[in-house]
C-alpha cells in the first residue's frame, strides 16, 4: 500500500514534468522557426530590392547607349516585374516597422533616381589605350 501511495504522486510529478519540458521544446522550435521565416523574408525582400536596382541599371544603361525599342520593352517589362516585387515587402515593413519606412522608402528611392542619370560624357581619356 505504501509502495502505490509513493508511486502514484511520483508518476504525476513525471507526467507534468515532461509535459513541461514538452511544452518548452515546442516554444522553442516555435519561436525558432519565427526567426528563421523573419530572416528568409528580409533576405527576399534585399534580394528584391537588389533584382529591382539591377533591373533600372540596365535599362538605363540601354536607354543611355541607344539601344533599339525591342531590347528597351523587354527591360522596362523586366523592371516593373521588379518594381512589383519590392512593393509588397516595402509596404510590409512601413505596416510593420513604422520605424523602417523612411529607410526602406530612401532604398527604393536610390533605384528610382537611376532613371534621372545624366548622360555620360566621354572622357578625353576614352580613347587612349594602356601601356
Amino acid at each position: 500500500m505504501l509502495a502505490t501511495v509513493i508511486a502514484v504522486p511520483g508518476a504525476l510529478s513525471g507526467a507534468v514534468v515532461a509535459g513541461l519540458i514538452q511544452h518548452r521544446t515546442t516554444r522553442a522550435s516555435r519561436d525558432a522557426e519565427r526567426v528563421e521565416r523573419r530572416r528568409d523574408r528580409a533576405l527576399e525582400a534585399v534580394t528584391a530590392l537588389a533584382t529591382h536596382r539591377r533591373a533600372r541599371f540596365v535599362r538605363e544603361e540601354l536607354r543611355l547607349a541607344g539601344a533599339d525599342e525591342i531590347r528597351l520593352d523587354a527591360a522596362r517589362a523586366e523592371l516593373y516585374a521588379t518594381r512589383a516585387a519590392i512593393e509588397a515587402p516595402r509596404v510590409l515593413v512601413a505596416v510593420l516597422v513604422p520605424v523602417l519606412a523612411p529607410t526602406v522608402d530612401a532604398a527604393a528611392q536610390a533605384s528610382y533616381a537611376l532613371r534621372e542619370a545624366p548622360t555620360p560624357t566621354p572622357s578625353p581619356c576614352s580613347g587612349r589605350t594602356a601601356l
